[in-house]
């Protein structure tokens, strides 16, 4: 299908269009599903315009930051399109940091309001008061100080109908920070075109959504995995969304929201995926029956674990992979289309190249780093001007991913430019090595990097969790050892075991390699 292009929207486009567009024709359909509250297009609406109006009373202007610190409930998507319609930037803060990130971001972004649920106010209570820009914050729940204003009595009242804000489709809408591997977080903004660009043609165009679908997304909203596949995506062509406000990482409450709730689409992680398959008869214990199809991104998928999935469930995992400077992915699997391992192929809307150091093509089956041009690429890092001029090269993004293209065109993923390892002179992908040790009969997951021999040379290790009922042992390192030199080439073998209780991992469960490495 055809890709939308910036010029395809109106110059004085907002983005809350994605939602205000269900309005009239499916106004009474159910928008949004949760453990606290159901809401129809038109509540949802209403509910924005009570918040907009309230944010403007609070002198919130176009250009103004408005943090969101809440889990996956209605409050956080009322707020964040309220502040889109306003003409504000709408701060999506991840719920797992310390007061340390919370402090800085806050800085960093210049926010002026903060909604912040009562469960994370322990987070925030000690830097509030350090704050130099932060005016006015919102508590969703019980009020925390004599003077806090509660979120529903904050809006109460407050008239159901609102002007938008004649916003340019190129002015700034959201801003993210990503979980960066080193250093502070990184500041990211994105346009109100970014938003429908990303939904008409991976949402629409790849997977194919449609309004009788019902998404669920592990990802919380505060990621852009999140907020696109399970709130952007689905309003753009009237589908509804379930939010979850506990902790996703536990694999039977997934469980137990899909067997409730019952999505049609679910977004996750790799290993989210893994942790599903290791409870005993899930699918026996949950019902999946609603499920049509599967997503994953934030890290390669390896091939052993979409053949576990498929014979476990019989469904399909589309997988891909995008970036927060993109908002989104923009190389995919499709449904008709899945070359298990891979990434898959760049869809209309984006360009992607592979290059050497010298910024050269190369050939294919090369390992080389990975440039992706598209229109909804940020154009710089808050605040971090060399960061920026490193990865945003003009019209090309350097994702600092590695990967090669086969002779087919698909994309498969070689690791992260920090995460390759030479060995002998060659480049070794961790995912490579990763994908094998998975396959074998005993390990649930696992992590490589490398790590110098006796002679200063780098080899791979490997960090290994076993399944229930594997028990960590010197024969069981050797024979996983053996198991990868069977079917790998000998030198990309990992040279030590080492068997953990878990992996460090992020709030969307990437593996943390770099704390490996450290460690």
């Amino acid at each position: 299908m055809k890709a939308l292009r910036a010029a395809d929207l109106p110059l004085d486009y907002n983005a809350v269009d994605i939602l205000e567009h269900n309005l009239p024709a499916r106004a009474d359909n159910v928008a949004l599903y949760s453990y606290e509250r159901t809401l129809t297009f038109r509540e949802v609406a209403e509910e924005v315009n009570r918040v907009g109006h309230a944010l403007r009373d609070l002198g919130v202007r176009p250009g103004d930051v408005v943090g969101i610190l809440c889990p996956d409930r209605p409050e956080w998507v009322t707020t964040f399109f309220a502040a889109l319609k306003i003409g504000a930037v709408a701060l999506g803060m991840n719920t797992l940091l310390t007061p340390r990130e919370y402090d800085y971001i806050l800085k960093d972004s210049r926010a002026r309001v903060l909604l912040v649920h009562d469960s994370l106010w322990p987070s925030v209570a000690d830097i509030l008061d350090a704050q130099p820009f932060l005016e006015q914050v919102i508590v969703v729940g019980t009020p925390q100080r004599p003077d806090d204003i509660v979120y529903e009595q904050w809006i109460q009242g407050r008239p159901v109908d609102l002007e938008r804000s004649p916003t340019h489709r190129d002015d700034f809408a959201t801003l993210n920070y990503s979980s960066g591997t080193t250093g502070q977080p990184k500041g990211i903004l994105h346009a109100h075109k970014d938003l429908p660009l990303c939904a008409h043609n991976w949402g629409l165009n790849v997977l194919g959504l449609r309004a009788e679908d019902r998404t669920f997304a592990v990802a919380k909203l505060f990621f852009t995995f999140g907020l696109g596949g399970n709130l952007i995506f689905p309003w753009y062509v009237g589908a509804s969304v379930v939010l979850f406000s506990g902790p996703p990482r536990v694999a039977t409450n997934v469980l137990e929201v899909i067997d409730r709730f019952k999505p049609t689409i679910l977004y996750n992680a790799p290993t989210s995926y893994a942790a599903i398959l290791a409870v005993e008869n899930f699918t026996e214990q949950y019902d999946l029956s609603s499920l049509r199809l599967c997503v994953s991104a934030g890290e390669a998928l390896p091939a052993p674990l979409w053949h576990r999935w498929k014979e476990a469930t019989g469904l399909d995992i589309i997988d891909g992979i995008g970036s927060t400077e993109n908002f989104h992915i923009f190389i995919s699997n499709r449904p008709d289309d899945i070359r298990p391992g891979s990434s898959g192929k760049p869809f209309p809307g984006y360009e992607a190249r592979i290059v050497d150091e010298e910024f050269n093509d190369v050939p294919p089956g090369e390992i080389g780093n990975l440039l992706i041009r598209g229109e909804t690429a940020a154009l710089f890092y808050l605040h971090q001007y060399e960061k920026s001029r490193q990865t945003f090269l003009g019209e090309w993004l350097f994702t600092g991913d590695k990967y090669y293209v086969d002779e087919d065109g698909y994309y498969w993923h070689a690791g992260r430019s920090d995460d390759m390892m030479k060995v002998g002179g060659i480049w070794v992908s961790p995912v490579e090595v990763e994908s094998t040790i998975i396959s074998h009969e005993a390990v649930l997951e696992c992590a490589v990097v490398g790590q110098e021999d006796s002679a200063g040379l780098i080899k791979p290790k490997a960090f290994v969790v076993l399944k229930s009922g594997y028990a960590p042992s010197d024969e069981l390192a050797q024979a996983i050892i053996a198991y990868c030199t069977e079917h790998m080439a000998a030198y990309k073998r990992p040279r030590w075991i080492e068997f953990v209780d878990e992996l460090p991992k992020t709030a969307t469960g990437k593996i943390q390699r770099f704390k490996l490495r450290q460690a």
